[in-house]
């Protein structure tokens, strides 16, 4: 038999349904009696509502409601919150704005949701929707990052003076100036790290179902988190109490972040059902994507790194300028503080650091989590000043890291930004990707490049992330407004069947395949015979979903203690049917056995005996063997790893070939290789569009230029060379698999790595930086420019 366990690359088992259309996508979904919802969307980024006037809407053919901002009021429904609050330098708390589900005073970005047509179709709920007349007073808007929070300005919101939302900072100032007072060299870098816009394959949808016979909604949503909608939109939207609302995520194609948030079109649909009497269903447009998906990045950021005459990194200050968008998004405040500035250390001895970072407000669309959410943001300016350091100081770019990397033996190590780093062994990974990629030969090669007129350069960046966030108790005294553990539920069944139930949820990670191989590794239970079950509040005892590559980490070891629990009740119906002591039942590849002897019970029959239980411990045991448990891990995870790319520049054109890339990983153990591979390389490519062709553009009166794939450029399989990928092996020291997550590293080390190799190629015409997205144009005028 095939080996389907821990280590295995097993084929996922999601594979079968998806390449043969059989997925089942909340657009695919219909419920009896279901209308279709639009919604008008603000043309302006910044006007005072006066007035909106739905009659002839409301008289047009098939239409069933037409709703407003003044409706939703009407029904004293909530704002939509901000998950994670944030205290600010000062010690006060941080300016958070209401964000209603329909505007009703003012409309703060193009797209944003105004009013909602419901009808029998969808093409009569479009073309109402057009017959709904806003009478705007179209304002001054305040689009340009760098000038949002200036004297005169227009203001967004009265509750956000300045239009800031918080000024925050961490680590030790006064120990970060001293470090700078004494350096040999002080490096330093203005960089822009670029708005993208997620654009997962499947547009958002939702179906709103309010069912008459006991006052409850169902919500069918594309969620990465189904529990967390239903615990916002009950406790704050106040639509409903939790009791009487489920949420169900089918199948989501793709999510990279941009489907943890809860969204005024959810709230709306669900709330709308009710007013209506019919299930009511919305899909998004790819126009509508643009326009109201969460963006992500978008920091201003100076940067200096102070050196000593050996190069050993003294100090590090950053000061950036994040960009919230209209509103905050559900975590948005989380991503440029927690999740960016904690992570400045790097891999790096850095001893002191300081960060500050003021949070504002724009006229654009709301900005959260995109793959890796505050980690490729602070590993992009730590990769970028420390090749800057390295040419400053004529240092190779590898031994610059050699010299400063945490070593191996330092482990458990306190960072100077709050964070203790469990394991890991930065040198490995850098020595394996190094001899992968030849970096000893690569001078060989830029000549024979440049003999072909190409200008031909490497990049490396070495990255850390932390993964899934945690432990519920201190990210709840720093402003959390959830827990952030994680509920797994086995269950037998007679015949010796599994089922596992997990509150994460999968949208490419293949928790169907890889949470299989735990089960039949641990209880061993044949591959075929587990079925995972996720993505359906009524189903699941609770979960708080997947983001941050927490599922393994925390949903996998919520399955584990399950699974523990499940082992625990076996040994003692084992001990009373073999007649033994349960000091003496041993468990091992799905036996209980009494030790010494050949006298055992499989899992099935011991499932059977619990189900059928005619000779069972009544007396000391209920029948059944099902067990849940709940885990909150004790710290982050941390994978790290270096990457390496070479590229070729035409200089004629400027157009850039990435012709090698070398990722070196470690994720802990591993149980999936495949899985992992694939992870990777999806992440290297999410990052390369990042760097070279993706940017969100607004003009200056806030109208997004790149609304649509004619303007906003994505990577196509021809912008990627084949990805090499290995991985060395630290394992985790606080949690019962010993894993790392793996999902987002790829999109954290590419853009640095890539954005390194491209300086690197153009620095012999002296060009120092290029900002991202280095487009075929960009690259063509720094080389034109430098010549």
């Amino acid at each position: 038999m095939a080996d389907t366990g821990i280590g295995a690359s097993v084929r996922r088992k999601e594979d079968q349904r998806f390449i043969t259309g059989r997925g089942h996508y909340t657009d695919d979904l219909n419920r009896p009696g279901q209308a279709y919802a639009f919604f008008v969307r603000s043309p302006h980024a910044h006007a005072r509502i006066k007035s909106v006037n739905t009659a002839a809407a409301a008289r047009s053919p098939g239409v069933i409601g037409v709703f407003t901002g003044q409706d939703v009021a009407a029904d004293k429904l909530g704002s939509i919150p901000c998950g994670w609050g944030v205290t600010q330098k000062d010690g006060k708390p941080m300016n958070a704005p209401p964000h209603m589900p329909l505007a009703a005073d003012k409309a703060r970005y193009v797209g944003d949701q105004v009013a909602l047509v419901v009808a029998e179709t969808y093409n009569q709920a479009r073309d109402a929707a057009e017959k709904v007349v806003v009478d705007y007073e179209v304002l001054p808007a305040s689009v340009d990052l760098a000038a949002t929070a200036k004297k005169g300005a227009p203001v967004i919101h009265d509750q956000a003076p300045n239009n800031v939302c918080f000024v925050w900072g961490l680590g030790d100032e006064a120990a970060t100036k001293a470090a700078f007072a004494k350096a040999h060299h002080v490096a330093k870098l203005n960089l822009v790290n670029n708005r993208v816009i997620p654009n997962a394959i499947e547009p958002r949808a939702a179906i709103g179902d309010f069912d008459t016979g006991d006052d409850s909604y169902t919500l069918y949503v594309t969620s990465q988190n189904p529990h967390l909608a239903r615990l916002v939109i009950s406790a704050f939207v106040q639509i409903a109490p939790e009791s009487k609302l489920r949420v169900v995520a089918p199948d989501v194609g793709g999510g990279f972040g941009s489907k943890i948030f809860i969204y005024a079109e959810e709230c709306v649909v669900t709330w709308a059902s009710r007013k209506v009497g019919r299930p009511v269903k919305w899909t998004a447009e790819r126009f509508e994507s643009f326009l109201s998906d969460a963006h992500g990045r978008d920091h201003l950021t100076h940067v200096e790194l102070a050196l000593d005459k050996d190069g050993k990194f003294l100090g590090l200050r950053v000061d950036t300028t994040a960009n919230m968008g209209a509103y905050l998004s559900n975590f948005a405040s989380a991503i440029p503080t927690y999740l960016y500035g904690t992570l400045l250390q790097g891999v790096y001895t850095t001893a002191a650091i300081y960060c500050e970072v003021t949070s504002v407000f724009t006229n654009t669309v709301p900005v959260d989590a995109v793959r890796g959410a505050g980690r490729p943001e602070a590993t992009y300016l730590i990769e970028r000043i420390v090749d800057v350091a390295a040419s400053d100081m004529g240092i190779d770019r590898a031994e610059i890291r050699r010299r400063n990397f945490i070593a191996a033996i330092a482990f458990p190590y306190q960072t100077q930004v709050a964070l203790q780093y469990d394991s890991g062994n930065y040198g490995a990974s850098l020595e394996k990707a190094l001899t992968m990629i030849d970096y000893a030969g690569f001078e060989k090669r830029r000549k024979e490049a440049a003999g072909r007129g190409k200008l031909r350069g490497i990049g490396l960046a070495s990255y850390i992330e932390a993964c899934g966030i945690a432990p519920s108790q201190v990210v709840g005294s720093l402003g959390a407004g959830v827990g952030l553990y994680e509920a797994g539920q086995v269950r037998f069944d007679a015949t010796g069947n599994v089922t596992v139930f997990t509150g994460s949820h999968t949208h490419g990670q293949s928790h169907e395949t890889t949470f299989a191989q735990i089960v039949s590794d641990y209880l061993g239970v044949p591959f075929e015979k587990i079925e995972v079950v996720h993505g359906d509040s009524g189903r699941i005892p609770f979960g708080m979903g997947t983001y941050g590559s927490r599922s393994l980490a925390v949903g996998g070891s919520a399955i584990v203690r399950a699974m523990d629990k499940v082992i625990a009740k076996g040994r003692r119906i084992a001990a009373h049917l073999l007649e033994a002591s349960e000091a003496d039942i041993e468990f091992k590849a799905g036996k209980f056995s009494v030790k010494g002897t050949d006298r055992a019970k499989t899992i099935g029959e011991i499932a059977f005996a619990a189900y059928v239980p005619h000779n069972y411990p009544l007396s000391e045991l209920e029948p059944g063997l099902d067990e849940t448990a709940f885990y909150d891990p004790a710290n982050f995870t941390f994978p790290a790893g270096t990457h390496v790319c070479e590229v070729e520049i035409d200089r004629d054109t400027g157009v850039v070939a990435v012709e090698r890339w070398v990722a070196v990983d470690d994720f802990g153990r591993i149980i999936n290789p495949m899985v992992v591979a694939g992870q990777v390389q999806g992440g290297v490519a999410h990052g390369v569009g990042q760097a070279l062709c993706e940017a969100a553009v607004y003009d200056k009166s806030g109208q997004l230029l790149t609304g649509s794939y004619m303007d906003y450029c994505m990577p196509r399989a021809g912008d990627l060379p084949s990805i090499e990928v290995d991985t060395t092996v630290t394992l985790c020291t606080h949690n019962p698999l010993g894993v790392k997550g793996c999902g987002e590293t790829g999109a954290i080390a590419a853009p640095a790595t890539l954005i390194n190799a491209i300086v690197d190629a153009l620095a012999p015409l002296g060009v120092k930086h290029i900002e991202m997205p280095a487009t075929s144009q960009r690259v063509w005028q720094a080389i034109h420019s430098a010549s």
